[in-house]
């Protein structure tokens, strides 16, 4: 599963699925460390349940679906005057059905200083030659990226569902920056804060942010959190 978006190009992808084997070998082989962080399912909100994650907990990713509530609010938040967010890595989704992949790039985009990529494999080449890009450009070099579009389409087709580009769902990422909570969506005009966090609290403090949303959609099923774990 993925995201149905509104784009500003007429290229679209097929959807990458909301499962961890998937997003591994994903980001395995575009050059994240298997010994250095893995995805994990998280299968309920409850603290319980939360506690089953492996820690640390380096970024959360969830999905949901796209409703007309929804795309109020995302039009509200498009209004709202956005401050400066520092060292918060984020890019625009400009691709259709884009949103898992534009998912895990803010996810290692903004955890770079605690894992280690390969050096010179894609996502070292990707992070280094966007550093200074703003949010749109960033969306422009994905956009164009051939190498980017074939990974994405390999792990698209390697799911347990049968890819479609009909879909109604989203992915964002929820990652803490300089002790704050960042809602990181490609669909926004920038990332939005959710306030005070730490990388012992993320989970936590993602899950709060994620019942609030769950919570206005009492009629949908179509929800799923993946964490991104550090490995001993």
């Amino acid at each position: 599963m993925a995201a149905l978006d509104e784009s500003a190009s007429a290229k679209r992808w097929l959807p990458l699925e909301a499962n961890p084997d998937v997003m591994n070998q994903f980001l395995w082989g575009l050059g994240l460390k298997e010994d250095v962080a893995e995805c994990y399912d998280v299968y309920g909100l409850d603290e319980e349940l939360l506690e089953m994650v492996p820690k640390p907990v380096l970024a959360v990713l969830f999905l949901y679906p796209i409703t007309g509530q929804s795309e109020e609010e995302r039009m509200l938040q498009a209004n709202e005057k956005q401050e400066p967010h520092g060292r918060v890595y984020f890019m625009k989704q400009t691709v259709g059905n884009a949103c898992g992949t534009i998912g895990l790039l803010h996810a290692i985009g903004n955890i770079t200083s605690e894992i280690k990529l390969v050096d010179e494999s894609f996502l070292d080449r990707f992070f280094k030659s966007t550093a200074s890009m703003n949010p749109l450009e960033r969306a422009a070099y994905l956009e164009s990226d051939r190498e980017m579009e074939v990974a994405h389409a390999v792990a698209a087709t390697g799911g347990d569902t049968e890819a479609s580009r009909n879909v109604d769902t989203h992915f964002i990422c929820f990652a803490c920056v300089d002790g704050v909570l960042y809602e990181l969506d490609g669909r926004k005009t920038g990332p939005i804060s959710h306030g005070a966090s730490s990388p012992d609290s993320l989970l936590q403090d993602a899950a709060k942010v994620i019942k609030g949303i769950i919570q206005k959609n009492p009629d949908s099923l179509n929800f799923n959190v993946i964490a991104i774990s550090k490995k001993a």
